[in-house]
C-alpha cells in the first residue's frame, strides 16, 4: 500500500464513520506583493480554499491590502526578530524579554494589521518560529487577542479564558535539511497521522488539521508537492477546508454567535 492509499484509507474511515475531516491552510512570513505570493493565491482560487496569512507588522507594505480579498490576516509577532539567549531555540517572545516590552510590540503590530487590513484582520497571534513563552501568553487577551496559532497538535483548545489556540500541524519543508520538499511519505504521515489520532480521540478531535506554508521559499519540488497533497485533500468528500473563524467556532466555550454559525454552514 503506497502512502497515498494510506492516506485515502484514512480519509475513507473518517467518511464510514459520519466525520468531517476538516483542514485549515495557514501561510507564513508575508510582507509584500509578489511573484511567490501571486502564485499562492493562484492556488488557493484553483482549489478555492480559505487561507490565512500571517502577516509580519513591522515590514508590511499597505500595498499588500489590494492583492489579498478573501483571505484572513493574521498577526505574525512584530518584527520577526529573535530575542532568545545564545544557545536557545529562536523566539521573539523568550521567557526573558521584558514583558512591557513585549506588549508594546504586540499592540503596535496589531494596530498596524488593523489600520491597513480593517475586516480582514483576524486578531490571533502567529509567534515567530511558532514560539512564545508561557509567561507571556497572559498578555494577549488584555490587548484583545483571541487565539494563537503555532505547529503541533495542541494540549487544550483554551489556554487562558477568552483565548483559544488553532495549531498547524502538516509542514512540507525539510527545514533541518535541504530546505526542499521533505519525502513524500514523511509529510503524508504527518497528514494520516493527525487524521488518525483525532480520529481515535487521542488527540482533540476539533482541531483542523493544519497545513503550514512558506510561499517565499518553496522551490519547485515544495510547489508540486502542495498541489499534489490540495488536489487529494480537495478530491475526497469526507474532507472540508475551514476559515480560521470557523476553527475557531468549533471550540464550544467560545462564545461569539457568529463564528459558530459560520462553522455549522462550513460543515453542511
Amino acid at each position: 500500500m503506497s502512502d497515498w492509499d494510506s492516506l485515502k484509507r484514512e480519509l475513507d474511515l473518517w467518511r464510514t464513520e459520519g466525520k468531517v475531516a476538516t483542514f485549515w491552510w495557514r501561510d507564513d512570513d508575508l510582507t509584500a506583493p509578489t511573484p511567490a505570493l501571486d502564485r499562492l493565491l493562484h492556488l488557493k482560487e484553483h482549489f478555492d480554499l480559505p487561507l490565512a496569512l500571517a502577516v509580519i507588522p513591522a515590514n508590511v507594505d499597505a500595498e499588500l491590502v489590494n492583492h489579498l480579498e478573501h483571505c484572513a490576516i493574521l498577526q505574525h509577532g512584530f518584527a520577526h526578530e529573535n530575542f532568545a539567549g545564545k544557545g536557545q531555540k529562536k523566539s521573539e517572545f523568550p521567557e526573558n524579554r521584558p514583558a512591557g516590552e513585549v506588549k508594546a510590540a504586540l499592540a503596535e503590530g496589531k494596530e498596524v494589521l488593523t489600520r491597513i487590513f480593517t475586516d480582514q484582520f483576524v486578531p490571533i497571534l502567529v509567534p515567530p518560529w511558532n514560539r512564545i513563552s508561557e509567561n507571556h501568553l497572559g498578555v494577549l487577551s488584555d490587548l484583545g487577542f483571541v487565539g494563537i496559532s503555532r505547529y503541533k497538535a495542541r494540549k487544550a483548545a483554551l489556554l487562558h479564558p477568552m483565548l483559544a489556540e488553532v495549531n498547524t500541524h502538516v509542514d512540507p519543508i525539510n527545514w533541518r535539511g535541504d530546505r526542499s520538499v521533505l519525502p513524500e511519505s514523511d509529510f503524508l504521515e504527518m497528514v494520516t497521522g493527525h487524521l488518525a489520532v483525532r480520529r481515535q480521540g487521542k488527540a482533540d478531535p476539533i482541531e483542523p488539521t493544519g497545513l503550514l506554508t512558506h510561499h517565499l521559499v518553496h522551490d519547485e519540488e515544495i510547489w508540486a508537492a502542495l498541489y499534489k497533497l490540495l488536489s487529494a485533500l480537495t478530491e475526497h468528500p469526507a474532507v472540508r477546508f475551514v476559515t480560521i473563524e470557523g476553527a475557531l467556532a468549533l471550540i464550544d466555550d467560545l462564545p461569539d454567535e457568529a463564528f459558530h454559525k459560520e462553522a455549522a454552514q462550513e460543515l453542511e
